[in-house]
């Protein structure tokens, strides 16, 4: 009989396989370009509970790619990264529409500000790259107008991540292996460089409460 072979992170996103094995994967996979984490968080994680944080984790990661259209929609216009209006704006509606759905609005915006900060991460290192290497620099300069109506999309899957997460994030020694676990799932599916997966620790930095 023919044994079938296993995809660890298939069989991850299945929670049935520890998170030592996702972490051999980070430390064997070609595109992580970052350094894996010393140790393992000390919670135990158990089957199945790593798929509670996957819907939120697609989401954070798809904002910071995102980030990639908006450096290169202002890559070479003047315009600058810092966009104090609309960050006020963002988070005048977070708090408001969190407000609405019963959580806890100033944790939302907590995490809301952390995702400002990485897009200004990915967005910072992005001109930097393009600054000194001018022919990897955009040929094309996507309508800034359009990635922020798809931004605003992923504002209201976040909140509602963020809504379905509430119990877990507040205060639950799992959360944050849990979170540990779906953040490197992510990384490695989407192929996040360095620069990506140093943006997305900051994205995530603020999803757990203190116990």
């Amino acid at each position: 009989m023919t044994s079938k072979s296993i995809d660890p992170l298939g069989a991850c996103r299945a929670g049935i396989v520890c998170l030592s094995v996702v972490l051999a994967t980070i430390g064997s996979a070609p595109v992580a370009q970052a350094t894996a984490p010393a140790a393992a968080p000390e919670a135990a994680v158990q089957p199945g509970n790593v798929l509670r944080f996957d819907a939120l984790t697609d989401s954070l990661i798809a904002r910071l790619l995102l980030g990639d259209l908006v450096a290169a929609s202002k890559f070479g216009t003047g315009r600058p990264i810092d966009d104090p209006q609309r960050e006020r704006e963002l988070l005048a509606t977070v708090r408001s529409e969190a407000t609405v759905l019963g959580i806890d609005a100033d944790a939302a915006v907590a995490v809301f500000t952390d995702q400002i900060s990485a897009s200004k991460i990915v967005q910072r290192g992005l001109f930097a790259r393009w600054t000194e290497h001018p022919d990897e620099a955009p040929t094309a300069r996507p309508d800034l107008g359009q990635i922020r109506a798809e931004l605003d999309k992923l504002t209201h899957a976040i909140l509602a991540e963020l809504k379905t997460t509430e119990t877990l994030r507040h205060g639950d020694s799992r959360c944050r292996p849990e979170l540990f676990l779906a953040k490197a799932v992510g990384a490695i599916e989407h192929r996040l460089d360095a620069l990506h997966r140093q943006a997305l620790r900051t994205a995530v930095a603020t999803v757990c409460l203190p116990e």
